[in-house]
């Protein structure tokens, strides 16, 4: 596999799908490091991971609607 092609299939996650498995068993790791998580390691993240937005809402003379530190 040629310089170009590893950097490609490093960037590009539908070309590096496009490779066989003697392609991908051939190309380097990521220089810097693992790019994707696996399930199991998803699955790590305990049952319902999540994340939480606060968002601001004023308008007129209505309060906001949380403490907005702008």
């Amino acid at each position: 596999m040629s310089k170009a092609d590893t950097v490609r299939a490093w960037k590009d996650p539908l070309y590096r799908k496009s490779l066989s498995a003697v392609e991908l068993a051939q190309l380097p790791a990521h220089p810097s490091g693992q790019i994707e998580l696996s399930d199991d390691e998803l699955n790590r993240l305990g049952p319902n991971p999540h994340t939480t937005a606060v968002t601001c809402t004023c308008t007129g003379t209505r309060q906001c609607t949380v403490d907005c530190a702008w």
